[in-house]
């Protein structure tokens, strides 16, 4: 299994399994903490292939730059069955936060781990920026 896809996102959806998304970005800025982002979506499209069969336990863990925890992971199981015809099967799949606060700048990230493998890690860069400065370019 391989993640096709995997991004933090103003918004995402899934249509009829086509995996819709707006607004890439992976740097939030403030002028003041804490900083709060009002809504975000993490996309995820993961490619199933032969010998992938079978329940498998996807797990986002949302931790800072030492590792810590910013919320509790989030966990889900997919049942994967390839039609007999079919040489891969995709699922799609969208976490959707509200009002994701963070006390403090720094880096942080999404891991998404596969039955104990990780298979992607998503950076995030929150800073901050003074009145008088242009918001940095993302």
């Amino acid at each position: 299994m391989e993640i096709q896809v995997a991004t933090l996102c103003d918004s995402a959806s899934d249509y009829s399994g086509k995996l819709c998304i707006l607004g890439t970005f992976d740097t939030i800025c403030s002028s003041n903490t804490p900083i709060i982002q009002p809504h975000c979506s993490l996309a995820l499209r993961i490619c199933f292939k032969p010998g992938d069969e079978g329940e498998h336990v996807v797990v986002v863990r949302f931790i800072d730059d030492d590792g810590q925890p910013i919320m509790p992971p989030f966990r889900e199981k997919i049942a994967v069955a390839l039609p007999n015809d079919a040489y891969f099967l995709t699922r799609n799949l969208i976490l959707n936060f509200q009002r994701l606060t963070f006390a403090k700048t720094g880096q942080f990230s999404l891991d998404v781990s596969v039955d104990d493998e990780m298979l992607a890690r998503i950076p995030l860069r929150v800073i901050l920026y003074r009145r008088d400065d242009q918001p940095p370019q993302v």
